[in-house]
C-alpha cells in the first residue's frame, strides 16, 4: 500500500465522511473518526454494515481483514500520528478553514490532508495553514465506498508531490483518481452535473416534465451510455466512421439553436474543433468505430443484466420484455392441445457463437441453460405465467442431474423433448432429452425436480388447481411412456487405482 498507510483520520462523519470511513475500513485501514454529533457513531456503524453487504457482492477476490473504527472526542486525538486525513465537514468555507487549520496544527508535517468539498477552491481553504503544500481537495461521489472517482484538485500552494502521493493512496483503496489540470470552482464532475441540474430546474418550472420523467430520461437513456463510455467517446461513435470531426460538423451548429436555457457556450471555432478532434483521436483512436460499437453493446448488456437482477431501471424494462418474449414463444408452441402420448416438444433453438468453448463446441454451462429454458417452457405450458408468479407462487429447482453425451457446434439446431416422470401436490419431476434434429443424436439429458413454493413465506405449498389439472392431463399420456433407465441414478462410481473393491 502507498507509503504503508495503515491508519487514517476522518473529520466529519456524515454521509460523505461515513462513506470514506467504510471504504477505508474495508480496505484494512484503521480509522479515527471525529464528529461531535450524537448520532454520528450509530450512523457510521449502520453505513459500514451496508458497505460490507455491498462489498460481499462486488468482487469474488478475497477481501482484506477489516480495519478498526475508533471514535475520538477531539480533532487533536484523531489526527496525531496519522499520515492520511480526510476532512468532510459541512460545506461552509469558514467552518472548513477553522477545522483545517486545527488539523494542520496537530497533524504530522508529512501527513496528507484532503477535503471532500464539492466545489470550494482549495486555495481558499489553505490560506491559514502552516503547511499548505500537503493540502488538496479529494472530492468523492456518494456512495464513497462504491463509486471509484475521486477528483484531486490542488491549490496555489499544493505541491505536485502531495497530489501524486494522494493519487497513489486513493488508487490503493480501489479508486480512480483524477488530478485536475487547473484549479476551478466545483471541479469537473459537479460542473457537468450542475449543467444538467440547472436545465432540469427550467424544465420543471416550465411544466415540460416532472422530476420522475427527468430521472427516467437519464436512467433509461444517456445515463446508461455515460456510465460505460462517457460523453465524448459516445459522440465520437455518433459521427460514424468519420469520427468526432464529422459529429461536430453535423451537430455543432445546434449550439446556437434554442434547445436549452443554457446558451452561454464557447464559439465552436476551428481551434476548438481541432483540439477536440485531437484529444478524441488520442482517447479512442486505437479502436475503430465498429470496435467501439461492439464494446459499447457488450457493456450495455452487462449493465442492463446487472440491473435486471435488482429489478430496477433499465433492468426492470428488460425483465418485462423477457416475460413477453417467453409468453409469445411458449404460447405459440401448440395451436391446439398436443398429443400427450408423446414427450412434449417445447424448446427449439440454435447454438449461438458466444456459447462455444475453446474447442468450438457448446460449453457445459450452456447445456444447463438450455435445460433451464426448456424447464421454463414446461412450467409456462402448465400455467406458471407472470400472473401466477405475481400471486407469490413459483416453482424452485431443488435437484438436477445432467448427462453430457455428445458435442454440438456453433449455429447447429437444438430441440428438447420433455417427459413428465411424476408429480404430487407440491412437486414435479421431469426429464429433458436434448436432440440434434439433423442427425437425431441425443446430445444430453437433464432430470429435474421442482418444488412449488410461496415465495413471500419461503416454504413449500400446494400448487394451484389449474396447474395440477394440467399436469393430470399430461400424466394420462406420459404415464404410459417408458421411463429412461438412467432416471433417478447419480454419477456412476469408477474403479480407482488402489481400490479393487470399488464398483
Amino acid at each position: 500500500m502507498s507509503e504503508e498507510i495503515k491508519k487514517a483520520a476522518i473529520i466529519g462523519g456524515g454521509v460523505i465522511g461515513g462513506g470514506w470511513a467504510a471504504r477505508l475500513v474495508l480496505n484494512g485501514i484503521d480509522v479515527n473518526v471525529f464528529d461531535p454529533s450524537e448520532e454520528a457513531e450509530q450512523n457510521l456503524v449502520e453505513m459500514l454494515s451496508n458497505a460490507q453487504k455491498a462489498y460481499s457482492k462486488l468482487t469474488m477476490a478475497p477481501l482484506l481483514k477489516p480495519g478498526k473504527m475508533q471514535f475520538v472526542n477531539t480533532i487533536e486525538a484523531a489526527v496525531q500520528g496519522i499520515m492520511f486525513i480526510q476532512e468532510s465537514v459541512p460545506e461552509n468555507p469558514d467552518l472548513k478553514r477553522n477545522v483545517l487549520e486545527e488539523i494542520d496544527n496537530y497533524a504530522s508535517k508529512q501527513a496528507l490532508i484532503c477535503s471532500s468539498t464539492s466545489g470550494i477552491k482549495p486555495s481558499q481553504l489553505q490560506v491559514g495553514m502552516k503547511n499548505p503544500q500537503r493540502f488538496m481537495v479529494g472530492h468523492p461521489f456518494n456512495p464513497v465506498y462504491l463509486l471509484p472517482l475521486v477528483e484531486i484538485c490542488g491549490g496555489e500552494k499544493t505541491s505536485m508531490e502531495s497530489k501524486q502521493r494522494a493519487a497513489e493512496f486513493y488508487h490503493e483503496i480501489g479508486m480512480k483518481p483524477l488530478i485536475l489540470r487547473k484549479e476551478i470552482d466545483a471541479f469537473i464532475a459537479d460542473r457537468l452535473q450542475e449543467a444538467v441540474w440547472r436545465e432540469g430546474l427550467w424544465l420543471i418550472r416550465d411544466d415540460v416534465a416532472t422530476t420522475e420523467e427527468l430521472d427516467d430520461a437519464i436512467r433509461f437513456g444517456f445515463g446508461l451510455r455515460w456510465a460505460q463510455m462517457g460523453l465524448f467517446e459516445t459522440y465520437r461513435m455518433a459521427g460514424g466512421k468519420a469520427g468526432m470531426r464529422h459529429f461536430i460538423s453535423q451537430f455543432g451548429p445546434t449550439l446556437s439553436w434554442p434547445w436549452t436555457r443554457l446558451m452561454d457556450v464557447p464559439e465552436l471555432n476551428q481551434e476548438l474543433i481541432d483540439k477536440i478532434v485531437e484529444q478524441s483521436d488520442k482517447q479512442s483512436g486505437k479502436n475503430s468505430i465498429r470496435d467501439l460499437e461492439r464494446i459499447r453493446d457488450e457493456n450495455l448488456v452487462a449493465i442492463m443484466q446487472g440491473l435486471k437482477l435488482q429489478d430496477w431501471g433499465a433492468g426492470a424494462v428488460l425483465k418485462d420484455y423477457e416475460e413477453h418474449l417467453y409468453t409469445k414463444a411458449h404460447s405459440g408452441v401448440f395451436k391446439s392441445e398436443p398429443d400427450f402420448s408423446e414427450p412434449l416438444r417445447l424448446y427449439e433453438s440454435v447454438v449461438p457463437p458466444d456459447w462455444l468453448d475453446y474447442n468450438g463446441h457448446m460449453n457445459e454451462s450452456r447445456y444447463l441453460q438450455v435445460f433451464g429454458d426448456a424447464s421454463d417452457a414446461m412450467l409456462h405450458f402448465i400455467g406458471m405465467d407472470e400472473e401466477y408468479r405475481s400471486q407469490d407462487f413459483s416453482f424452485y429447482t431443488v435437484e438436477t442431474h445432467i448427462r453430457h453425451l455428445n458435442e454440438v457446434g456453433g449455429s447447429e439446431p437444438l430441440m428438447v423433448e420433455t417427459q413428465l416422470l411424476g408429480f404430487d401436490e407440491k412437486r414435479i419431476r421431469i426429464n429433458h432429452v436434448m436432440i440434434h434434429p439433423p442427425s437425431g443424436k441425443m446430445l444430453a439429458t437433464g432430470e429435474h425436480m421442482f418444488l412449488h413454493v410461496n415465495t413471500e413465506k419461503g416454504r413449500a405449498v400446494q400448487m394451484g388447481k389449474a396447474i395440477y389439472e394440467k399436469l393430470e392431463k399430461i400424466w394420462k399420456g406420459h404415464q404410459n411412456l417408458t421411463i429412461p433407465e438412467y432416471s433417478g441414478k447419480g454419477i456412476m462410481q469408477l474403479k480407482t487405482h488402489g481400490n479393487e473393491n470399488a464398483t
